[in-house]
């Protein structure tokens, strides 16, 4: 498969190109170049496969002429070493619960796959590879746990000071080797644009290898496919599906959601999205208007949905060749407050007991606003709500939760990270000097 830039300058690159540049040298994303529909007879007895063989037809659409297939099944088997179960919250609405990974965030299927792709395609060179992360809270832990250890590989995540729960900040900042955390004075949006500079600066490109495992990358981001497709299975082994899903996607970045359109391009039967936002809302002003105007990220209790200048909307824009009315068509959206995030989360536990965190309460809000008749729907609840535990308990009354011993075991560990202002120059440096 060949890849090229959303911005139209770069053509022909090469998977392996892709995933060790992470960004384009015009400062686009990188596209393949088709999207390759999977045959109905896939979809007639997707019920009877386990979710690493669903993964793994798949990830061969994309992949499979780059990878043999022993190899990238080795890939995709490795990565999902645990489940994305979907939960009937009430009746016609399930959660499809992506939190049952390492660092329980969606981004662990992302990030896992990415590393072990990276490991691959480096594993006859002799070069290391500086992976450049920027988060607003669980990509860098997907990310640095997925690349802990892995040799000729370094990390550096960089994060907005004080802007991510103590848990998330814990799950990279104490895991030392090969992981270095940066604490950003500034936002998510600042990160990024660290990160994008870095890849675009030729003198700094000149001494270091530098990728990315932000969503911008393709190894990152297409694999998020792959759970869309196990939960279409699950509800039809459950005998639930009788019309076309709806699929709310709590948005901040966008991979995920673009992820979800790949897979209804390749065949699978989702009527409509919905990308359900905090209050920062360019995307869902630009579904309302048609006009996109980045602005500078706002601080929510939903941190990993705290994104201004969302980077894969490129992609987004890309795939329906700029088409306003086409997008709207298929993606509706939503907005939510604080107060309305914290109302949603209170009302759930009440009526239900489903306790859910405050990503996956936009996600549930925008599907029960928005599900029409007998519709069957699906909310991505994309963190454990043990990850942002005060906002949770402060709401629920009398509920706990309950904090998996995985993310327990972070807890113990002692916080080392690099402090840093918002400067390229400073960042340059900080890279620089660390080889």
């Amino acid at each position: 498969m060949q890849y090229y830039s959303t911005n139209g300058k770069i053509n022909n690159k090469s998977l392996k190109e892709a995933v060790i540049e992470g960004l384009a040298e015009d400062n686009g994303l990188f596209m393949p170049n088709e999207i390759k529909p999977l045959p109905d007879s896939f979809f007639e007895n997707i019920d009877q496969l386990s979710f690493q063989e669903i993964a793994f037809e798949v990830a061969k659409q994309f992949f499979g002429g780059d990878i043999p297939s022993d190899d990238l099944k080795e890939i995709v088997f490795d990565t999902l070493s645990f489940d994305c179960p979907v939960v009937e919250v009430e009746n016609n609405i399930w959660s499809l619960e992506l939190f049952h990974g390492p660092t329980a965030a969606f981004k662990d299927v992302g990030g896992r796959f990415m590393a072990r792709m990276l490991r691959y395609f480096l594993q006859n060179e002799n070069r290391k590879v500086n992976v450049l992360a920027a988060t607003s809270g669980d990509t860098g832990s997907a990310v640095a746990n997925g690349f802990l250890g892995v040799d000729g590989i370094h990390v550096y995540v960089l994060y907005p000071k004080g802007k991510v729960s103590e848990i998330q900040e814990k799950q990279f900042t104490t895991l030392g080797q090969n992981i270095t955390a940066i604490e950003v004075d500034g936002t998510f949006d600042d990160c990024q644009k660290l990160v994008k500079q870095a890849f675009l600066d030729e003198e700094l490109n000149s001494k270091l290898l530098l990728t990315s495992a932000n969503s911008i990358n393709v190894a990152r981001f297409l694999p998020q496919a792959f759970y869309y497709f196990h939960a279409y299975a699950q509800l039809k082994k459950q005998g639930k599906l009788n019309g076309e899903l709806v699929v709310a996607v709590p948005s901040g970045n966008f991979g995920n959601l673009t992820a979800g359109l790949f897979a209804q391009k390749m065949g699978l039967p989702i009527s409509q999205f919905i990308a359900a936002n905090n209050e920062n809302d360019v995307v869902y002003q630009y579904l309302q208007e048609g006009d996109y105007h980045p602005k500078q990220s706002v601080e929510t209790i939903a941190n990993a949905m705290d994104v201004g200048n969302p980077s894969n909307f490129a992609r987004i824009l890309d795939l329906y060749k700029e088409q306003w009315n086409v997008i709207r068509s298929n993606i509706a959206g939503a907005r939510f407050s604080d107060a309305q995030i914290n109302s949603t989360i209170n009302s759930v536990y009440a009526e239900t007991g489903y306790i859910l965190d405050p990503h996956g309460a936009c996600g549930y809000q925008a599907l029960k606003d928005q599900l029409k008749n007998d519709q069957p729907g699906i909310f991505l609840e994309t963190a454990h709500p043990a990850k942002f535990i005060e906002t949770v308990e402060a709401v629920i009354g009398d509920g706990k939760v309950t904090i998996p011993d995985r993310l327990l075991q972070f807890m113990k560990g002692e916080k080392q990270s690099i402090e840093l202002a918002r400067s390229f120059d400073l960042f340059s440096q900080l890279l620089t000097n660390e080889h």
